[in-house]
């Protein structure tokens, strides 16, 4: 059976992307309930160690590693407009196992409520990431070193990066300097960072794919400055995010982070 098609993408390469892009969601929602676990359970003794002290926060930092690098590749296999809007299974794994393990919020009498919605939501995901793998875009650029200078020189890029730090500084002064803990400013940062991941990630899967294939990229500068930024773009979310999961519920979290993340995830490919 053929999956290709004449544009150049391939049914296989979606589909490979789209299930490491899941199972890398999929982790990243337990990691983010084992880690609102370890604050709860340290919040709730006379343990005076810090959260990052406890094997339960590592172990969900280091499935959210994990997660990040299964979403990583899946970058490398399909177009970020079909991987992005596929955070959407963390979001509900969250919630269902919130309910389950943590009970966030959740009176007895509405848990079966909720799980009924939660179950809903997965089989409306389920349908929906088919219908991406069927008829969402297919092809999509190698980017090659020469192709990801050209993209970042350009204006609409430079445009979106300038703003992007605008926001992200004003953002970042309220946070430190006025004790602005809403769960919007923190997860706004985090969408923030999350943007320039997406681009670097685009960009460093990419050129590890040339060079696997036999066209070395890895020797080129921009390789060196895409890798950096994704390097420390991952670690600041983790950190915003671990601020998060100390203060509001996981399933929220993951909802709210969702909805922002995606929405300048997209903007970020499309610039």
């Amino acid at each position: 059976m053929d999956f290709s098609r004449a544009d150049g993408g391939s049914y296989t390469d979606n589909l490979i992307g789209t299930l490491l892009a899941i199972f890398g969601n999929l982790l990243v929602s337990i990691s983010l309930t084992i880690q609102k676990y370890s604050h709860v359970t340290l919040a709730g003794t006379k343990d005076s160690r810090a959260f990052y002290c406890t094997k339960t926060w590592w172990c969900g930092f280091v499935l959210t590693c994990l997660g990040e690098g299964a979403n990583f590749v899946s970058y490398a296999f399909a177009p970020l407009a079909l991987v992005a809007p596929l955070n959407a299974v963390s979001v509900l794994s969250s919630s269902i196992l919130g309910l389950i393990f943590i009970r966030e919020k959740s009176k007895p009498k509405d848990f079966a409520k909720r799980f009924g919605l939660s179950v809903l939501g997965v089989i409306l995901t389920i349908g929906g990431t088919y219908l991406f793998v069927a008829f969402g875009p297919n092809s999509h650029e190698k980017l090659k070193a020469e192709n990801i200078v050209k993209h970042i020189v350009g204006w609409p890029v430079l445009l979106y990066l300038l703003l992007e730090i605008i926001t992200f500084c004003l953002l970042l002064y309220f946070y430190k300097q006025h004790r602005a803990n809403y769960l919007v400013v923190i997860l706004m940062l985090v969408a923030l960072l999350g943007s320039v991941t997406v681009i670097t990630v685009k960009a460093v899967s990419g050129m590890l794919v040339l060079t696997f294939e036999g066209t070395m990229q890895l020797d080129y500068p921009i390789f060196s400055v895409m890798f950096v930024c994704m390097v420390a773009s991952v670690i600041f979310q983790a950190r915003f995010l671990s601020h998060a999961c100390k203060l509001y519920d996981s399933c929220l979290i993951a909802s709210v982070n969702y909805i922002l993340s995606t929405i300048l995830a997209v903007v970020a490919g499309e610039s």
